[in-house]
Order: C-alpha cells, then structure tokens, then sequence
C-alpha cells in the first residue's frame, strides 16, 4: 500500500512539471501501475478485516466514503487549478499522497 501510495505522490509530482507528450504518456502508465498496487490490497484489508456476513455491507460503506470524500477533494482540485494552476494541484495531490503514508506508518502497528 505504501509503496503504491508513493508512486502515486511521485506520479502526481511529474505531472505538475511534465513537458512533452510522451511524459504525460509514461507518467499515465505509471499511474496505472499505482492502481494496480493499491486498489486491491484496500479491498483486501476491507475483506481479511470484516466477518464475511458483514462484508457487502463494508464494501458499500467504503464505496459511499470514497464517493463523499471525492466531492471536497475534487472542489479542492477545481479551486487550486483555476486560482494558482495545474502544478499547484498536481503537487498539493502529491502532498496528499505522502500525508497517506505517513497515517499508514502511524497505524501499522494497530493491525
């Protein structure tokens, strides 16, 4: 998970400085590649962590908390692109991600 999250935060931070086309390209790659790390180990953790009568009802839990944290996130997003642009929130979505890793560190011990 963390390493997923890092590349998501270095991800990010190429995309606020990306110059050409293929950049964006490779970096799109990579981001991909983040998804594949991260996604299904939430969903696992989610289901190594729930009793398994419990377990759609988690799933639908997790699924309404990332659809009500997305609408902050995205006004969030909106707002820094239109008043100090693109690479002030590409870099504030990398800051993000590292704030991510470091509640993963400060957790780890609790599972």
């Amino acid at each position: 998970m963390v390493g997923g999250f890092l590349l998501y935060a270095l991800v990010y931070l190429g995309f606020a400085f990306v110059q050409a086309p293929w950049q964006a390209w490779g970096l799109f790659a990579l981001y991909g590649l983040h998804l594949g790390m991260s996604q299904g180990l939430l969903l696992a953790l989610v289901a190594n962590s729930i009793p398994a009568n419990l377990r759609g009802t988690a799933f639908g839990f997790l699924n309404l908390a990332v659809g009500l944290a997305l609408l902050p996130a995205s006004l969030l997003a909106g707002g820094l692109w239109q008043t100090l642009g693109a690479e002030a929130t590409f870099i504030t979505g990398s800051l993000f991600a590292i704030a991510s890793v470091l509640l993963l560190f400060s957790q780890r011990n609790k599972y």
